[in-house]
């Protein structure tokens, strides 16, 4: 494995700066060695590509790539100037996602700007709800997102139910450290008619939430087909989640707090609540 090979997830953030208004940037050609890209005219291609992935979500893309000049000491200390981009966290995030698949650091990178931008998404909107409403808003969107799991699943050859418990122990495993649906429920301390998403916290739900997204985008990115390539697609990001996680210093998922209340007691209370 080479030194490239062996950057962690820790890297992409000390290489972040700042500009004069305290914005969060990258600099292209520093992204690109991280990537794993040894030729800029290469990695060039992949911000073009980029900037139009960023022009079809309608996105600001000057934005979120700005076109520089740098000035860099060469040869005989003397000084020249090379065209460069600062890139914003959304900006890296696509570029990972229109990156060379087969690189390491691709999928290294995919995971980390994916699991921060969303993280960032999360913490603008949700600032000011409470703890339950962060756990209701986040339940209601893994909902949604477990039903496109399931049919990108099928699509790949998932089909009956003991190959679907299967594929969803994947995603556990990977997350969880080894343990499935069945380990952590117990673990929970839950009664057998008890779900376990409806007994996380926001921040393990985000976590799961994030999982099923990543599962479900790479399914169908990469046309994944057969019930053990889908199976071990889900372990592989659920343990990638879980890498990021622990790079990051955050608490893993199996060691979170278990809350007081599920979920359905919240919305019992907040629908009382409505009535009175």
């Amino acid at each position: 494995m080479s030194d490239i090979d062996k950057v962690q997830l820790k890297t992409f953030e000390e290489h972040k700066k700042l500009d004069d208004n305290g914005n969060e940037f990258w600099y292209a050609r520093e992204l690109m060695v991280l990537l794993g890209y040894e030729r800029w005219a290469n990695f060039e291609k992949v911000v073009v590509k980029a900037r139009v992935s960023i022009e079809n979500a309608q996105q600001d893309v000057n934005y979120c790539i700005r076109d520089v000049e740098r000035a860099i000491i060469t040869g005989k200390n003397t000084r020249s100037t090379i065209k460069d981009f600062m890139l914003n966290r959304y900006a890296c995030y696509i570029i990972a996602q229109n990156g060379d698949p087969r690189k390491e650091e691709i999928a290294l990178a995919q995971s980390y700007f994916a699991y921060q931008t969303r993280k960032q998404e999360l913490a603008e909107s949700f600032d000011e709800l409470s703890e339950d409403s962060k756990r209701l808003a986040i339940r209601r969107e893994l909902i949604y997102h477990n039903k496109s799991l399931a049919e990108a699943a099928n699509e790949a050859g998932v089909i009956t139910p003991k190959q679907y418990a299967y594929f969803q122990n994947s995603g556990y495993r990977g997350l969880y450290g080894g343990l499935d649906a069945k380990d952590i429920h117990s673990r929970k301390g839950l009664k057998k008619s008890q779900k376990i998403l409806d007994h996380m916290g926001s921040t393990e739900l985000a976590a799961n939430l994030f999982r099923a997204t990543q599962t479900d985008e790479k399914l169908r990115r990469e046309k994944i087909y057969g019930v053990n390539a889908a199976c071990n697609t889900h372990f592989a990001v659920g343990k990638k989640v879980r890498q990021t996680i622990a790079e990051l210093g955050g608490t893993m998922p199996e060691d979170l707090p278990t809350p007081d209340r599920s979920i359905a007691q919240i919305e019992r209370e907040q629908n009382k609540k409505i009535k009175e």
